[in-house]
């Protein structure tokens, strides 16, 4: 039977001029990043940030199913398995295939992990999937042992390169449809435990890391996964789609995970999760019906006061709300989020007098943005009755509108956005916070 691997491999990094440990996050996060370890390797500790692999998750079962392969995700992030533990896996397990998902901010890591797997498993076919497939196609199929390059989500062409196709595969995403009848994604009890976002806080864990929707209509200028996953979108110029998973998707999918490893709270890490008051009603239906506190990953604009309410009645303890700047210039001319920023606070109050908490999520170091806007953000930050917030660097990654800004000059619906002596690229945001806290002494 052929053998395939979905890899997301150790990440770590040695902080230059000391013996500081820093641990990666690639497949699941939109943004990759490296974070202080907290231990060492193959010493897992919980606590941190830690996202399930979502395509990853869905393209293992996608594959078995579609193949008849024996197909596996080995997560060696939430693993927090060495470089060693890893190798030694690979030699005893020597799969067929292995697919890496990867983006800018772990590439320069994941280009040497590739060459290391090709001389651990000679024999292995090797394809590439995530962002950094979007501009680097090529490259990528130059490194040893590669076949493909899989831009966007990957069900469809995993499934066709374990069959024996090879070379650079286009967008190619499931049909709403297709999302319904494809099986539940992949998880096993060593790792399933261990997938947390301490924001908004859940009340109980284990907590389970789902999605009830892929895609997001919003182009804003910096965000990863509609520009290129979801969608093929690098220059905010195009139509962005939103397919739902079904209520009775959900429901079985919840009903089994909760069932298999005790999952004690429910957390919908889709882009944006409510995006119309339907489909959060008919969630609203399934997490009663689940029986568990609930949080989401959501918009302040795209539903109305009564389905807020429902949200709060089925269950749900908090959200996670995106408002990027304080500064409404900053948010309408170089993000373009299309978001009322009086509004966003009239929401905020809202839900706290729901009793629901609410974490705002801000990035500093926009193209365009001033100190002086970036003032406005932490005045408005304190302004607000936020539970918890966090404030990141605004990582510029491949096939994103930011990324595309640099040889393009100017995009027009950014046209605040311009890449002038202030801005710094830099695609780690938690390195570019960093950063900015250290020389502007602002935050």
């Amino acid at each position: 039977m052929i053998k395939v691997l979905f890899s997301n491999p150790p990440w770590f990094e040695v902080e230059p001029g000391t013996n500081h440990l820093r641990k990666g996050v690639r497949a699941g996060s939109r943004w990759p990043n490296t974070y202080h370890a907290g231990s060492m390797p193959d010493w897992f500790m919980f606590g941190h940030y830690l996202p399930y692999p979502f395509f990853m998750g869905y393209a293992t079962t996608y594959v078995a199913q579609h193949t008849g392969a024996e197909a596996t995700l080995r997560d060696s992030v939430a693993l927090h398995e060495s470089y060693d533990t890893y190798t030694a896996y690979l030699r005893e397990a020597q799969p067929d295939f292995i697919f890496i998902e990867s983006a800018t901010p772990s590439w320069d890591h994941d280009m040497k992990i590739i060459r290391h797997i090709a001389t651990v498993v000679p024999h292995v076919k090797i394809a590439v999937c995530g962002p950094i497939t979007t501009i680097r196609a090529d490259e990528i199929m130059a490194l040893p042992n590669v076949v493909a390059a899989i831009k966007g989500e990957y069900e469809k062409a995993a499934a066709k390169v374990v069959q024996g196709a090879t070379g650079v595969f286009e967008h190619d995403l499931l049909t709403a449809t297709e999302m319904n009848a494809a099986p539940f994604p992949y998880y096993d009890a060593v790792t399933a435990w261990r997938y947390y976002d301490p924001n908004p806080q859940s009340p109980r864990l284990p907590q389970a890391h789902v999605w009830s929707s892929r895609g997001c209509p919003f182009k804003c200028l910096f965000c990863v996964w509609p520009a290129t996953m979801t969608g093929n979108d690098p220059d905010g110029e195009h139509r962005r789609t939103v397919r739902h998973y079904t209520a009775e998707y959900m429901e079985g999918f919840l009903r089994d995970i909760v069932g298999r490893y005790g999952f004690r709270s429910i957390y919908f890490d889709d882009d944006t999760f409510n995006l119309g008051n339907r489909h959060v009603e008919r969630m609203c239906e399934v997490m009663r019906k689940i029986a568990l506190p609930w949080g989401a990953m959501c918009r302040a604009d795209t539903i109305n006061r009564e389905t807020w309410k429902l949200m709060r009645e089925s269950g749900c303890y908090g959200v996670k709300l995106g408002f990027e700047s304080g500064n409404q210039h900053v948010v309408d001319n170089i993000v373009n989020k299309g978001l009322d920023l009086q509004e966003a606070r009239e929401t905020t109050i809202y839900l706290r007098n729901l009793g629901m908490t609410v974490h705002g999520t801000f990035t500093y170091g926009l193209p365009g943005e001033t100190k002086e806007q970036m003032a406005e953000t932490k005045a408005y930050i304190r302004s607000l009755p936020l539970t918890s917030y966090q404030e990141s660097g605004t990582a510029e990654i491949e096939g994103t509108p930011l990324h595309t800004l640099r040889s393009a000059g100017h995009l027009e619906k950014y046209s605040g956005a311009t890449m002038d002596e202030n801005y710094r690229q830099v695609s780690d945001g938690v390195k570019k916070i960093e950063a900015i806290k250290r020389e502007l002494a602002l935050l």
